[in-house]
């Protein structure tokens, strides 16, 4: 009893955030338009643009992951997994990573396919790589990257972000395993009480059946996922508004203190792959080319939104582990990679 009221909770919890959202698309221009509104300030009218437009910009990426999760869920076996995956711990980072260079998912969407793969028993590692990964090295992020930098004759920018980001992906799904092994207890168990209540018709193999499963798979994790993203679009759209961008410009010049503000900004900013070029480029007279990559690299990799989605799905202890180990090798392997150190 008392778990059915916390599963009601959360899906209360769920559908209020999203009725929340909704609401605020649709007095969003009135809110803009409106000068009777004197109370509000204006920099909460921003807060509710930047909201929204992460929100919205998010959620068809979300959509995909979802559905994607889902078809795993229903169609591809434990056994596909293992036949497929090398034996050896280490030769199975690679193909994850080349994985990652196919499938167009952003940084919302891969959180629920990966817990899904490890689900279905994908070694930790392994989707830990392809976490890092996917989300830098589709094709989309690659076209976006180079229009955004397309004046620049040599894309040095667009090939250090997409070579960093398959070497670092490897190295990180490495040193996790060296932590974790292939422990898939490092998951959390499942948060979501749909779930259970469909599993009684998983043993049926007809078109429609798993038709249906697939979308109540969907649907779950949708709204599972809906509530972390709403918190962590909103709290990231209030650092856009009330940060003072003028005292990021100021120690822009500098390398190192470049590099760790534009890390910094990257995970707070909490922008989607696939746009985040448009926004660094934007930023190329005042910071450093070494910043910038480190901003492309770090935000897909880990930023505020999908922190949320990681302490829902994942234990504490991995989620910190993961954290630290992909700040300290991007920004070691960007110091390394401009010469600053060997």
């Amino acid at each position: 009893m008392q778990t059915t009221r916390k599963f009601i909770g959360k899906d209360l919890l769920g559908f209020g955030l999203l009725l929340v959202f909704l609401i605020l698309f649709l007095i969003s221009d009135q809110l803009n338009e409106n000068e009777q509104l004197n109370n509000i300030s204006a920099d909460w009218i921003n807060v509710n643009t930047i909201f929204l437009s992460i929100v919205l910009e998010a959620v068809p990426f979300i959509l995909l992951g979802v559905f994607v999760s889902s078809l795993i869920q229903i169609y591809v076996s434990e056994e596909t997994i293992q036949r497929f995956l090398p034996k050896n711990a280490i030769a199975a980072l690679f193909p994850a990573a080349m994985l990652g260079a196919i499938l167009p998912f952003c940084e919302c969407a891969i959180v629920p396919v990966v817990r899904r793969l490890i689900k279905k028993g994908m070694p930790l590692h392994v989707g830990v790589v392809f976490l890092v990964a996917a989300p830098i090295l589709n094709p989309i992020v690659f076209a976006s990257t180079f229009y955004a930098f397309r004046s620049e004759p040599t894309n040095t920018i667009l090939y250090s972000r997409m070579g960093l980001a398959f070497v670092l992906a490897i190295i990180i799904g490495a040193i996790l395993y060296g932590f974790f092994k292939n422990n898939a207890q490092q998951l959390r168990g499942d948060t979501h009480g749909h779930i259970h209540v469909h599993e009684h018709s998983h043993n049926k193999t007809g078109f429609f059946a798993r038709i249906k499963q697939t979308f109540y798979h969907a649907v779950d994790e949708f709204f599972l996922m809906g509530k972390y993203l709403i918190m962590g679009a909103f709290i990231a759209a209030l650092f856009q508004t009330f940060l003072d961008r003028s005292v990021l410009t100021a120690i822009g010049s500098n390398d190192y203190s470049s590099t760790i503000v534009m890390m910094v900004f990257a995970y707070l900013l909490s922008l989607c792959s696939e746009a985040d070029a448009f926004v660094a480029s934007s930023f190329g007279s005042q910071f450093t080319d070494m910043s910038i990559v480190a901003f492309l690299v770090y935000g897909p990799m880990l930023d505020l939104k999908n922190t949320f989605m990681l302490f829902a799905f994942f234990k504490a202890r991995f989620v910190i582990i993961f954290m630290i180990t992909v700040t300290i090798v991007v920004f070691t392997a960007v110091l390394v990679l401009f010469g600053l150190i060997l």
